[in-house]
């Protein structure tokens, strides 16, 4: 069997009550054989088994829990809890034949798979790999991936930052079938092109798929701002809801282009879609009229780790304050964060006081989180991390 690691049996609980991290200061022992990625067995100082997960020598995050039994992981093991990822995913109406072939398959921890990210556009598949443990274990991900999908394709996108504090390198290319740059797929009827080898993260941000759904449901009638614009996925929400048209502000000539073809794929009108390479920060500070009926902003993570805390805060207040100053009477203010250090709290005390600054008022329409293929867990109380206020901006 696998190497044991024995915990204090005062910090024992989080791990009974199936919580998947154990920090390096719950560990009273370890066999010698231990070494950095490997699997391991978890048991309190009476021998009962916690459960098996695989170790890490550089995190401060000891061990992640794969099983909360003595389970052996192979892939057997890797095929059951894909399966179980994927119908999950179904009962939410996704997969093949849908009106949503495009969706996060495997969500970490939330699916009992710390550390392998797994993202499906239709019949193309892209994982990440973020921890030594899962990265000993690459080939029969790949064959658990093959078994339980029958792809086309699987690539293989492990270039994230996380990966540096387990010390590895990154690994990115395809593992299984055909090559593939650019693949299509559908979200709730509408069509989109991601490219999975040089776009950002997997390609595509399946989490703000909720927020793009009520912002088509919002946007008819309205001349609409999408600041961080990315590839334009909320942009093409926007035109196919009704919106006059689209002004896209990204600092990525590449997104910007991706946006071409989306529209493209949708039959969106050019004149009613327009691009403008800039640095969004830059712009902000240089626009100040209340010209749009619509504006959306979605920065990507402007607090990375602790240490991020105060600066990042400063920078969500400067794009809010300045974003929202945009948005006409009557206009809708759709602001998100993905940051899992800047809570529900500090953005909503964030919004408070731009929007005293700006003169305005701002009513809360719906607040939105992570859409279900990023499910939140009891167990997991870390997975939350997305958060989006759609607001009506009311002038004094």
């Amino acid at each position: 069997m696998y190497p044991k690691i024995v915990l204090d049996p005062k910090k024992a609980a989080n791990v009974i009550y199936r919580h998947p991290w154990i920090f390096s200061g719950a560990i009273v022992s370890m066999d010698e054989n231990v070494t950095h990625g490997s699997l391991i067995q978890v048991e309190d100082p009476t021998g009962r088994i916690l459960g098996t997960g695989t170790f890490s020598a550089t995190s401060s995050i000891a061990v992640r829990v794969l099983d909360f039994t003595g389970q052996v992981i192979n892939k057997a093991w890797l095929v059951e809890r894909l399966q179980a990822a994927d119908e999950k995913r179904q009962l939410l109406g996704f997969g093949k034949g849908t009106d949503t072939t495009g969706y996060r398959v495997a969500f970490g921890e939330s699916d009992g798979l710390p550390g392998l990210i797994v993202d499906r556009f239709d019949d193309v598949l892209v994982f990440q790999i973020s921890t030594a443990g899962l990265d000993a274990l690459r080939k029969e991900i790949v064959e658990a991936l093959e078994e339980v999908f029958d792809p086309r394709s699987i690539y293989e996108r492990s270039d994230m930052p996380s990966r540096r504090e387990e010390k590895l390198e990154d690994e990115v290319g395809l593992r299984f079938g055909e090559e593939v740059t650019e693949v299509n797929f559908k979200e709730n009827g509408l069509k989109f092109v991601a490219d999975i080898v040089n776009g950002q993260k997997t390609g595509f941000f399946f989490d703000q798929r909720d927020t793009r759904t009520v912002i088509q449901i919002l946007a008819d009638g309205r001349k609409v701002l999408n600041i961080f614009s990315y590839t334009g996925a909320a942009s093409v929400a926007a035109v196919m809801g009704g919106a006059l048209s689209v002004h896209n502000i990204d600092g990525s000539a590449e997104a910007l282009e991706m946006i071409a073809k989306n529209s493209k794929l949708n039959k969106i009108v050019a004149t009613k879609m327009t691009t403008e390479d800039a640095d969004a920060f830059a712009w902000l500070g240089e626009h100040k009229e209340a010209e749009y009926d619509m504006v959306i902003v979605d920065p990507p993570a402007l607090i990375k780790s602790r240490r991020d805390i105060e600066e990042g805060k400063k920078a969500y207040h400067f794009v809010n304050r300045a974003a929202m100053r945009l948005v006409k009477d009557g206009g809708i203010f759709v602001t998100s964060s993905c940051s899992h250090y800047f809570d529900e709290e500090d953005f909503a005390f964030t919004l408070r006081r731009a929007s005293v600054q700006n003169e305005i008022n701002l009513s809360i329409l719906q607040t939105i989180r992570q859409a279900p293929d990023h499910p939140l867990s009891v167990y997991f109380p870390e997975a939350a991390y997305l958060k989006t206020f759609v607001c009506q901006v009311e002038r004094k």
